[in-house]
């Protein structure tokens, strides 16, 4: 039997104490949903649904003029009134009709609903710069999550004569959101010169560097009279080796050229564009050949090239992209220049340099250089949250992982969650798969609860088996908590069953399912995995027909036993064939095991797990693998009863010899 980190099996006795530890709640009358076939009326809702996002007005009317009575008649009547406001490929209608929003808003004023409903009228608003009405609406926009809106609320700050501008730097670092309130807002802030030229072409080049090309091209009306040539542009963007074969003038037009030439390039292959870039930054100034630096480094780090991170050496004090700032801190992690490491996170900005993450590493590098008061005061400040970084700056501390005290609610509380407004219609969103629309009317009376009321709200949520909810709002709570409702362990008999026969610890499992598919049943991904274990279909016929089930239905991938045990088999194969290391094993269940095994072939040294982890390229699998082994940690700490050691489970990655 492995001696390894992951404990293997667990005595009966061990097994039927933690099953006794984290029993949840109760006995109450509070039943699970029942499941029961779509009527025709629900069908019809659901297609009305789909009319409504792909912004078909006319069968959207069509449709629900067919359930005129059916019981969401908010939902019935957004779904209407949303394909009016925007066309076909999303775009704000200008001409929009107001007088039936306006109604709707006072109507269900207070209710979810009316915020999303809010949340599109804004962006009508904006499009036709009716500001003053924009103000009112934007004033009662509670969640605030849009950052096309963002960008029009601060246009219309901007119009009223205020300096935007550092708000506008910090909002606008992902082009992939921009939509057309940003392309508005950069538009606008170069016309009044709160944007410099320089501005706006970093705003061009980080679009290009993202693969937002229409945001780019888009982004050139903001330029004005200072437009580039339109051929000479479409070299830069299409086939840079040809512009920048011409050499860079002196003007700063053509630098800006070569910058975003340089930006394509690297896109491509960045040791080309590092080879071309070498012999044209002689023309160009300190500054900006720091930027070329340092999107080349950006471009060769996610690739994983060991140029990298002399290349990025090169990129301080440059304004990088938010991307770029990351990547160039993972190799330097990765290559122990914790020197490097301190430096790059002091260049963020500020917004991103206090996430957690980079709160840790930065403390890290601080200690390595002997500041061991400076870094204790900053793992202090992210030891209490309950994430992979949290974690690790309390072991920083001398701190082990435990959970903390349960608070304890009564059936009585239970019962009056269960009342709770917008609860019930939540429950039939559900029960028609209608997933996004049923945790918006889930979340929204939770901004209000009290934490024992949170935990209320998750107990009637694990009592009706909406167990995603059950996690997802006890997660919420600051002070008061009960971990075995945010680390929920249910079908635990199986779990245990199928870990065990297959060498995992059954923490592992639990950690795994949780982040997958946070116990959904019936959970489906857009690339096709589903189940609790989220399988593709691949992966669950070739792991059948290696334990002897041969060749297996969809039913039968989706049934819990097989799921469990298709998922428990495959997850053991991928441990065995890296030798234990359960950071390689965890990444290779979410990217195919051949990914880690390329991954650990271009490290320079032995890692720590957590530096691994970290340095992953895809941020899919980069996320999964922290929240999959901080999940563990407290799943372990749970059924153990005991403190638990995160950095023991990464353990050190050695490279491929």
């Amino acid at each position: 039997m492995s001696k390894r980190l992951f404990r293997v099996y667990r005595a009966a006795s061990l097994a039927l104490a933690a099953a006794a530890l984290v029993a949840c709640g109760t006995a109450s009358a509070v039943k699970p949903l029942p499941l029961s076939p779509l009527t025709n009326d629900d069908q019809v809702f659901v297609q009305l649904r789909e009319a409504a996002r792909n912004n078909d007005a006319g069968r959207a009317a069509q449709l629900a003029a067919m359930i005129p009575d059916y019981p969401a008649p908010s939902y019935l009547e957004y779904f209407q009134l949303k394909p009016q406001l925007f066309d076909g490929s999303g775009h704000p209608r200008i001409d929009a009709p107001d007088a039936p929003v306006l109604s709707f808003l006072q109507r269900y004023d207070g209710q979810a609903i009316a915020d999303r409903m809010r949340n599109d009228y804004l962006v009508v608003l904006g499009a036709r710069h009716d500001w003053r009405n924009f103000d009112q609406q934007y004033a009662r926009f509670v969640l605030n999550d849009d950052t096309q809106v963002k960008c029009y609320a601060l246009e219309s700050r901007a119009a009223k004569g205020e300096n935007v501008v550092d708000a506008a730097r910090a909002l606008l670092v992902d082009p992939r959101n921009y939509g057309d309130g940003c392309v508005d807002l950069i538009t606008t802030l170069a016309i009044n010169q709160q944007f410099t030229t320089d501005d706006v072409w970093q705003q061009i080049r980080l679009a290009y560097e993202q693969n937002q090309t229409n945001t780019g091209s888009k982004l050139l009306d903001a330029l004005g009279n200072n437009r580039p040539d339109p051929t000479l542009f479409d070299q830069a963007a299409t086939t840079p080796p040809l512009l920048l074969a011409r050499g860079v003038g002196a003007d700063p037009q053509s630098h800006q050229l070569a910058l975003l030439a340089i930006t394509r390039m690297a896109r491509n292959d960045p040791a080309m564009a590092a080879a071309t870039f070498g012999s044209v930054a002689p023309s160009l100034t300190s500054p900006e050949r720091a930027i070329g630096w340092g999107t080349i480094a950006y471009q060769a780090a996610s690739k994983q090239m060991p140029g990298a991170v002399d290349w990025f050496r090169l990129s301080a004090n440059a304004p990088l992209s938010t991307p770029a700032y990351e990547w160039r801190t993972r190799v330097a992690l990765v290559a122990g220049d914790w020197t490097m490491v301190r430096w790059s996170i002091e260049q963020m900005p500020p917004s991103l340099r206090s996430q957690p993450s980079w709160v840790y590493w930065h403390a890290r590098a601080l200690k390595a250089a002997g500041d061991v008061t400076t870094a204790n005061q900053e793992f202090e400040s992210i030891a209490q949250n309950f994430n992979f970084y949290g974690q690790l700056a309390a072991e920083e501390l001398g701190q082990k992982i435990v959970v903390p005290p349960k608070t304890q609610v009564t059936d009585a509380e239970v019962e009056a969650a269960g009342n709770t407004p917008g609860f019930a219609l939540a429950q039939k969103f559900y029960q028609l798969n209608l997933r996004l629309e049923g945790n918006r009317e889930w979340n929204w009376p939770l901004r209000s609860m009290t934490d024992r009321q949170l935990i209320a709200a998750a107990e009637y949520a694990r009592r009706i088996e909406l167990y995603d909810r059950a996690v997802n709002t006890a997660d919420r709570t600051k002070t008061e908590h009960d971990f075995s409702l945010r680390f929920l362990s249910p079908f635990r008999d199986i779990v245990e069953r199928d870990s065990q026969s297959n060498g995992l610890d059954v923490e592992w499992a639990y950690g795994l399912i949780r982040q997958e598919s946070r116990f959904i049943m019936n959970a489906r991904s857009e690339v096709g995995a589903s189940g609790l274990m989220q399988l593709m279909p691949g992966t669950a016929q070739l792991v059948a027909k290696k334990i002897g089930l041969g060749t297996i239905s969809r039913a039968q991938m989706n049934d819990i036993n097989t799921n469990i045990l298709l998922g428990t088999n495959y997850l053991s194969m991928i441990y065995n064939e890296f030798d234990g290391s359960a950071v390689l094993a965890t990444a290779g269940y979410n990217a195919g095991p051949g990914r880690p095994r390329n991954w650990r072939a271009t490290l320079p040294r032995g890692v720590e797990g957590a530096i691994f982890a970290e340095a992953i390229p895809f941020q899919e699998t980069r996320d999964y693998v922290k929240n999959v082994l901080s999940n563990t940690v407290y799943y372990a700490a749970l059924f153990e009863g005991r403190p638990q050691s995160l950095k023991a489970r990464l353990g050190y990655i050695q490279p491929l010899q």
